[in-house]
């Protein structure tokens, strides 16, 4: 969903045509898969990381095109509505200091478009949702100008023949609206990291990754309102989920957890694209076939919690990526790339352990899992290896942040590099406070005032520390 494209109307042969393509593609990339075509090089990761625009009164503020401009940066741009912006982070080798680097890029980067947007009288917020967006901010007059986000947002409601959406979530407090257009995805700003991957291994860290998302969330929980309502602890999630549904069988929603481990590789992905999910967005290109085009695009419109992708080195060769898209923005750069340190760890650790762990776990008590940990957060119950069920701070501290550590060692990273790291989750455990917990306890303290919570988060966000020393005043 990255790439521009030239118009929003399609036809009926716009469609056809799309599908043999894609169809096409992927015998391409079976091919590929079955010759062992795609590259597999040294592990490596990178990120994108979506931020909020935001005036000083701490309401969402619609200027990306004017802060883009000033920044003149490639690596940073516009997202689905006129007051999000993205962060894409270099990939790094994992080795060394790498976790180092990645942080210290995107604190330049960051710093940088401060700057920037402080020439248009806003600043930046880094967090899932931010506590003072209002219905009428999630209008159409604020979607940003590009024919992909007018092209999704007539496709997804053609497919459900015009029926709002309805957004419904049970939390501490309850929320049920309905809603006529995609604007509502453009509350939800998340943190997605990128790990480049060997075919062979792909079923295996897939699988990892899917087993370890209820953890991740809860430890990196950041989103507990929406419109003034205190719901799941990482209410993003149903928000995302809800906001593109297409309305049709629960096999072709756009957004989900998915229904079962992966068998032998990726590869399964993408041919259950092809099989089972119509197309959304038929722009035909004028690309070799061997580019995949046709076949990213389909994929690009499938919001898997966990995401194959494919992508190409600059000599053409294909590789393989698996992108993690259950964290939230936020709450600091500090916390950002602590919580890809545990990621990364656990599925350098995990993809090798033998027995192996989701043969342990069936994919039923995985799912529930992730869903009971955003939800609940830091107080969730899970089912773990042993069969038994356990807080999921316990199976943190004592099953998780482990294997994290000696998967950060196998990679080839310094010591002190693994140690500070996970030393911050260690610290955010042990206090429980995460950005939402923080938000919680900052309106107990104060009463729910979302202006006040905005403006004393964001104040805490400039001075750069966890979020497990934030202060409350």
């Amino acid at each position: 969903m990255g790439q521009d494209i030239a118009s929003s109307r399609f036809t009926e042969q716009d469609f056809a045509e799309f599908s043999r393509r894609v169809r096409d593609e992927t015998r391409i990339l079976e091919q590929w898969f079955a010759e062992g075509r795609l590259d597999d090089g040294e592990p490596s990761a990178g990120f994108e990381l979506e931020a909020w625009l935001v005036d000083a009164a701490g309401h969402p503020a619609p200027r990306i095109e004017s802060v883009l401009a000033t920044l003149d940066d490639p690596s940073v741009v516009p997202e689905l509505a006129t007051f999000n912006i993205e962060f894409n982070g270099a990939a790094a080798h994992l080795r060394g200091s790498a976790l180092s680097t990645l942080a210290q890029d995107l604190r330049a980067t960051l710093e940088r478009t401060t700057q920037a947007a402080g020439r248009h009288d806003c600043r930046l917020g880094l967090i899932g949702i931010l506590p003072t967006v209002r219905p009428e901010d999630l209008r159409l007059d604020f979607m940003t100008p590009r024919e992909r986000y007018r092209a999704l947002n007539e496709q997804v409601f053609a497919q459900r023949h015009g029926h709002p959406l309805r957004l419904r979530i049970e939390g501490r407090e309850r929320i049920d609206l309905e809603w006529c257009d995609v604007m509502l995805e453009s509350a939800a700003t998340s943190f997605q990291i990128h790990i480049r991957i060997g075919a062979q291994e792909s079923a295996r860290v897939y699988n990892a990754a899917k087993l370890i998302s209820g953890p991740l969330v809860a430890i990196g929980a950041n989103s507990p309102y929406l419109f003034g309502r205190d719901l799941w602890d990482e209410t993003r999630i149903p928000l995302f989920e809800q906001a593109v549904s297409v309305g049709g069988p629960i096999l072709q929603e756009r957004v989900g957890f998915g229904f079962r481990y992966a068998r032998h590789s990726l590869l399964e992905t993408f041919q259950s694209n092809r099989d089972d999910y119509p197309v959304l967005l038929p722009h035909l290109m004028d690309e070799p076939p061997e580019r995949l085009a046709h076949l990213r695009l389909h994929n690009g419109t499938i919001w898997r919690w966990n995401r194959p992708l494919i992508g190409f080195e600059p000599d053409g060769r294909p590789h393989l990526r698996l992108e993690h898209r259950t964290l939230p923005s936020g709450p600091s750069v500090a916390d950002l790339i602590a919580n890809a340190a545990l990621y990364l760890g656990l599925i350098a650790h995990l993809s090798r352990e033998q027995p192996s762990p989701e043969s342990r776990l069936a994919f039923a008590h995985t799912k529930r899992n992730f869903y009971a940990c955003a939800r609940e957060g830091l107080s969730a119950d899970i089912g773990w290896l042993d069969g038994r069920t356990h807080p999921v701070t316990q199976v943190l501290a004592e099953a998780l942040i482990p294997r994290a550590r000696q998967g950060l060692s196998d990679l080839g990273l310094d010591p002190p590099e693994i140690d500070h790291w996970l030393g911050l989750i260690e610290r955010r455990l042990a206090t429980g406070r995460t950005g939402t917990r923080w938000q919680r306890d900052w309106v107990r303290r104060h009463g729910p005032d979302m202006m006040g919570l905005t403006q004393a988060y964001l104040e805490q966000q400039t001075h750069g520390r966890p979020v497990h020393e934030w202060s409350l005043d």
